[in-house]
């Protein structure tokens, strides 16, 4: 199914935290026979902390950095449903390089179906500037995320399932919005 649907090997899913970037990204996995790869995770065991942690001992930008790393050591032969961390878009040269062998899928929410999700956002490792709040942190994001976008899924109203539907409608579809 992989191969009709995408015109590139691998899909990486973009998005504010508490999007459902890991939870759809597993089941999108599995309807287009990919592997997954949650980039958090891969940040996490190349440092050997949670996300949390390493942010408060890197700060901002080196927590930017390190991402960043984590992003450009990902091999372009990968075939996967990548879920990257809400501020991979922070880094130009990381979305450069995910955009060259995946197809960017911005998954959409408004600011108020994010305050809803996110419960544990001081434990989660979302990365905040200082005196930023989730409100302040959507306005910088929203259009990084749509300038790095390849298809935008609007998700507002979704469930999981609804929300996979629309992803690989888009990809059927291959255009923006």
């Amino acid at each position: 199914m992989a191969g009709a649907l995408l015109q590139k090997p691998s899909v990486c899913l973009i998005g504010m935290p508490g999007a459902g970037k890991s939870s759809l990204g597993v089941l999108l996995a599995k309807a287009l026979g990919l592997a997954f790869m949650d980039t958090d995770l891969l940040i996490q065991e190349s440092e050997g902390k949670l996300l949390q942690a390493i942010v408060e001992n890197k700060g901002f930008e080196g927590f930017i950095s390190t991402e960043e790393r984590a992003l450009i050591s990902i091999k372009p032969s990968v075939r996967a449903v990548i879920a990257t961390g809400g501020s991979a878009v922070y880094s130009k040269a990381a979305t450069l390089h995910l955009r060259g062998f995946s197809t960017l899928v911005y998954l959409q929410l408004p600011l108020e179906s994010l305050e809803g999700r996110l419960k544990n956002i001081a434990t989660r490792g979302v990365l905040f500037r200082p005196g930023q709040g989730l409100k302040e942190l959507f306005a910088e994001r929203l259009p990084l995320y749509e300038a790095a976008a390849d298809l935008i899924v609007p998700c507002e109203g979704l469930d999981v399932e609804a929300a996979l539907l629309a992803v690989i409608a888009a990809l059927r579809g291959q255009k923006r919005g």
